[in-house]
Parts: C-alpha cells; structure tokens; sequence
C-alpha cells in the first residue's frame, strides 16, 4: 500500500497509534479503574471480542501507510495479554514503522523485559505514583509495593529499553506530598520522571477540578528544591512539557492537559482492545474497524475509511473543557489505554 499522510479538518497529521490489548488490569487504580465499579463481577470482554495479534498487525500496517511513525501498546495491563512479545515482533517488522513503546504498571515486566527488547521493543513506560508504600498501595487499591516497581524500572534499564520513562499522575490530597521525593529519587538516574495532570478521562474516576494539581505548582515545588528551566520539544506533537535540572541532573516532564491543553498539535489515534479507534483520549463515540476486518473488507476499505475519519476529525477536548461543553459520558482510560 502507498504511504499517504492525511490531515484532519484541524491541518493535524495523523502521527501516532496508540493500542490498547487488552480492556484487564491487576490493579483498581483509584483514578482509573475504582473498585466499585470494576469489580469481582465487572464483565471485561470475551477472547472473540479482543483483536488478534493478526488483526492488529493487519490495522498497523495500514495506520502506518496513512502516516503512523509511532505505535505504543497499553491496556488495561498490556503484559497480561498473553505472548504480548510475540505482537511486538510482529509489529517490529511493519516497513516504516520507527517506534515500538508501551506503558505498563510494572507488576508482571521484571521476567518479560529482557524479552520485550529482543522482540524489537524501543522504549517503555513504567506507571509509579509514589515512592511510599502505604501511599502507592492505596492508589493501586491491590497492596502492591513500589518497591517492586522501582525493581521493574531497573530491570528495562538492564534490558536496554533506556531511558525509562516514570508516569506519576498526581492527585492534591492523595499523593502530591510525594512531588519533590519522587523527583529527588530519580534524578541522576537517566531515567525521565513526568507528571500528570489528575485528567477526567472516562465517567467513573470521580474527577474533581480542585484535586487537580496544576502543572506550574508542579514546577514550582520542584524548581525551589533544585532550579530547572525549560527544554524545546523533541518533535512536534509532544504532549510532555520539558525540564531539565540546571545542575545537569537529567529532565523531568509535564503532562498538563487540563491547564495547558496541547490539541492544537495533537496527532494520537487510539484503538480499543475490541477494535474500536477513536481520535481522542476523551472520545465519546468509536468507529467500529474489527467489522470491517471480519466482514472482509480489503487493506484499501479500511484505510478508506481511517481517512474519512481522521479526515473529519474536529476534537480539542481539553480547549472546550473550561467553556463547559463537555460531554457527561466518555470513554473509560481502561478501555482507551491512556
């Protein structure tokens, strides 16, 4: 198939693919998937509903004819689909393709690390949201220690997925006492510490404006302790804002989609575990492609249809945000894959 860039009504190419395996996760993260709603007797979706390693690789390779140079696995937990290394070799072999990534909590990445390389893994991105036990278990509501999570992180590095990338979404109240030590543990480490923003994704996170700890208080907390400036994007379509320690410590970064929106350049398209693709994080509807790879429609049909419907895409959902227009129901992070 013939490499086309397309645009959307915005002028914003599609860049990035980012695929959720799995809609499961060992964790009931507080701010993603609650407990009370994901439960012992929460339905997630059947083997047949899921896309196959196949049928993903078939949606890569025609992401990647229409402009994709990037594709990150995420879940739910993407590590608890099964074999996951083998779609990542896969993947790896879509001519074109630049990148291979993937955000995990880190609970089941010590024994795959080493593999997910081999198989053609670039980077990846490991979810911590404190260094204090107590504090972590309580946001992952399963007990699970940080202390097997830092072990997590070092075992990427060890494989060679450096750097390794450290999400901590901070939540005022919850863990935000915890800003200045987590940047403290991971300077000097080659690692790159981000924070973000406590977003509203989905409809059950019982997101609240004023639990939401702003990107420059953020910045100002750390920057008392140790003077950090600025640092240019590294391509266009960041989501990151940039920081380095000015005594050479290394960078941090800033994912702010509540106070600093960034749709303007955004260039992510997400496809659900059951083969929905939607052209936002905060989407609210998805376009059905695993009816089209089952009813038979050929590479040029569904790349057709990718292009009529990046092609009308008009989403600037955190720009609207502060007009209150938004729409009550969204599609959950868990099902989404962040």
């Amino acid at each position: 198939m013939e490499r086309k860039t397309i645009t959307d009504t915005l002028q914003r190419p599609l860049r990035d693919l980012r695929i959720s395996v799995t809609d499961r996760c060992n964790f009931r993260c507080t701010y993603c998937m609650p407990k009370e709603i994901f439960g012992r007797d929460y339905e997630f979706l059947g083997r047949d509903q899921l896309l196959s390693f196949e049928e993903i690789e078939r949606l890569s390779r025609i992401f990647v004819a229409h402009g994709v140079e990037k594709i990150r696995l995420t879940g739910g937990e993407p590590l608890l689909r099964r074999d996951i290394e083998k779609l990542v070799s896969m993947l790896a072999n879509i001519e074109g393709l630049q990148d291979i990534a993937m955000t995990t909590n880190g609970s089941l990445l010590i024994p795959k690390a080493k593999a997910l390389k081999e198989a053609g893994l670039k980077r990846i991105t490991v979810s911590l949201d404190s260094l204090d036990d107590a504090t972590f278990m309580s946001l992952n509501d399963v007990d699970f220690p940080a202390s097997k999570v830092l072990e997590a992180i070092d075992a990427s590095a060890d494989a060679g997925l450096t750097p390794v990338k450290v999400d901590m979404v901070v939540k005022r109240g919850v863990n935000d006492q915890d800003i200045v030590s987590m940047a403290g543990h991971f300077r000097n480490t080659g690692h790159i510490l981000r924070f973000i923003e406590f977003m509203d994704v989905g409809s059950t996170n019982g997101w609240r404006m004023d639990e939401m700890v702003s990107a420059a208080e953020i910045v100002e907390r750390i920057n008392a302790v140790w003077p950090i400036e600025p640092v240019d994007p590294n391509y266009y379509g960041e989501v990151a804002e940039r920081y380095r320690y000015i005594d050479g410590a290394g960078e941090i970064g800033i994912i702010a989609s509540v106070t600093v929106p960034f749709c303007s350049a955004c260039t992510r398209s997400r496809l659900t575990a059951d083969g929905q693709l939607f052209t936002c994080l905060f989407g609210v509807r998805g376009h059905d492609m695993r009816s089209l790879l089952r009813s038979g429609a050929s590479d040029e049909e569904i790349g057709a249809f990718l292009s009529r419907v990046w092609g009308q895409r008009t989403d600037r959902y955190s720009e609207i945000r502060s007009e209150g227009t938004i729409p009550l129901e969204k599609v959950e992070m868990s099902r989404i894959g962040g």
